[in-house]
């Protein structure tokens, strides 16, 4: 079935364009997104699945295979890969074994660390109304709003997909009983109703690989429509089997699996509807005034939607560390173990080889020749700190801001030292700072909005805006911070404004 989009009234929304972004356009962003995410993850899949499926089967004895083997060599994996199949999909290339893989997922902890640097504590607002005591108000409802949707948790996952994706969207979203408000205003209403209805005012973020926002044409800024497309998993089981569930559990006594659905939303300023398996089973008018996504890049990236990811510069780095990783291995393998050469010896072969352990033979020239062990090789151990060293100064992550001391790399115990020290990364923050405060600056804009649109909290536009204070993510002598609010206090800084930065409640 087509899709209705007349509740939108635009006749430049066509529905073959729609069409196109979710038969094709949806297809490839979730092929790009999903190997980012997976060599974020690294995540495992058994061999046995994998086997039955007509894969190779694991000969190292590991039951399982990883994401970012995706990027070894055939001569490693023993599987021919291509780029469109997937990250688990390969063929086995005949006459040619799997050798040892060794996997070091050096992009997991970078991209946790940055995490732990932007959003490692809890923010504070600051609220720009003129009325101290609205002032108050305002920053408990943001705050309320926040808590209710996991608060540091909330932010701390919208940065780790910031970081993989490159951006990463929030979709604001009432529930029913503050909608119910639009045709029964309250006359009246206590803060702590106002408190209620703030936790009830919910902050969905939208991964990247279920994203299809179309963009005005002449400007890439503005979203016109926000669309949907997604899978959805149903709390019912369907009596269907398929061919591919049948080869990889031939033995199941029921054909059962769950039920799930494609999902597609589309959402503009006017209007929003609901499609499942293309057929339209909800719609309604926007009673907001705007379209209620925020979108958030990472890190900046001009004429672009998307941000610039974390991962996507690593990729080739971490697909190069882990092949010289498991060359390693293999060249252990082979080399580390001493082997030994008998002649003249009678029924050698079938002599343990222990401590103590002597042979005797009659044979004047018998010999005993030993060969193999472990050799030094330098050249390599360079290459792999090399590239070590090449994914620190792309990430602006090294292994300091892990805990990892190595060496004598100065005095740590000054501020000055250790900002030094962590410039690269603190500089990334920064940038990061700048772009996700306009975007949680944004989404409490939008809540405060619903709440006026619906009675409960007035407020006008001004009085919407807002400050995100980032606490610092060194470690911080109390003392100094103690006298630069002093000193800061002199120069005529309000009190209130100073027990925020100290991250005390005004």
């Amino acid at each position: 079935m087509a899709f209705e989009l007349e509740i939108f009234n635009d006749e430049n929304l066509q529905a073959d364009f729609i069409e196109w972004l979710i038969e094709e356009r949806s297809t490839e962003i979730q092929r790009h997104f999903g190997k980012l995410w997976d060599y974020y993850t690294n995540r495992s899949v058994e061999t046995i699945a994998l086997s039955a499926a007509g894969r190779k089967a694991n000969e190292t004895g590991r039951c399982y295979v990883q994401a970012q083997e995706f990027g070894l060599p055939a001569r490693i994996t023993g599987l021919k890969r291509s780029a469109n199949a997937g990250v688990f999909a390969g063929e086995p290339i005949r006459d040619l074994q799997r050798k040892e893989v060794v996997i070091e997922n050096d992009i997991g902890w970078r991209i946790n660390a940055a995490v732990d640097f932007l959003f490692g504590k809890m923010i504070n607002f600051s609220s720009k109304s003129p009325d101290s005591q609205k002032r108050a108000e305002i920053e408990a409802i943001i705050k309320t709003v926040l808590l209710a949707n996991g608060g540091i948790g909330f932010l701390q996952d919208m940065a780790v997909l910031g970081s993989v994706y490159g951006f990463v969207d929030c979709f604001v979203r009432p529930d029913q009983k503050l909608l119910a408000h639009l045709n029964s205003p309250v006359s009246h209403t206590r803060f702590d109703d106002v408190l209620n209805a703030a936790r009830s005012i919910g902050l969905e973020l939208i991964e990247a690989p279920r994203a299809l926002p179309v963009l005005d044409e002449n400007d890439y800024r503005k979203i016109n429509y926000f669309i949907q497309h997604f899978r959805q998993s149903k709390n019912s089981i369907s009596n269907k089997s398929t061919f591919l569930s049948r080869l990889v559990s031939p033995n199941r006594t029921s054909s059962a699996n769950r039920d799930s659905v494609d999902v597609t939303e589309i959402t503009s300023v006017t209007a929003w509807q609901r499609y499942e398996d293309k057929q339209l089973v909800a719609e309604g008018p926007m009673p907001w005034g705007f379209l209620p996504v925020v979108h958030i890049q990472n890190i900046a990236q001009p004429y672009y939607y998307e941000g610039l990811s974390d991962v996507e510069p690593l990729i080739p780095l971490q697909d190069e560390l882990n092949t010289r990783l498991s060359d390693r291995a293999n060249r252990i393998t082979f080399q580390s173990f001493k082997m030994y050469l008998g002649k003249g010896i009678e029924g050698f072969e079938n002599r343990p080889v222990s401590p103590g352990r002597m042979w005797c033979t009659d044979n004047p020239e018998a010999t005993i020749e030993e060969f193999g062990g472990d050799a030094a090789s330098p050249s390599e151990d360079n290459h792999i700190a090399e590239i070590r060293e090449a994914m620190d100064k792309t990430s602006s992550i090294t292994p300091v801001v892990a805990g990892v001391l190595k060496n004598k790399i100065g005095n740590l115990t000054s501020a000055v030292a250790l900002k030094l020290t962590l410039m690269g990364m603190l500089s990334k923050t920064e940038r990061k700072q700048y772009t996700y405060s306009h975007g949680i600056e944004r989404i409490a804009e939008m809540a405060l909005s619903i709440l006026d649109t619906v009675g409960i909290y007035k407020t006008t536009e001004q009085e919407r805006k807002l400050e995100v204070i980032f606490p610092s993510p060194l470690p911080e002598n109390l003392t100094e911070k103690l006298e630069q609010a002093q000193m800061k206090k002199e120069l005529g800084v309000p009190q209130e404004q100073l027990l925020k930065e100290l991250g005390y409640e005004a």
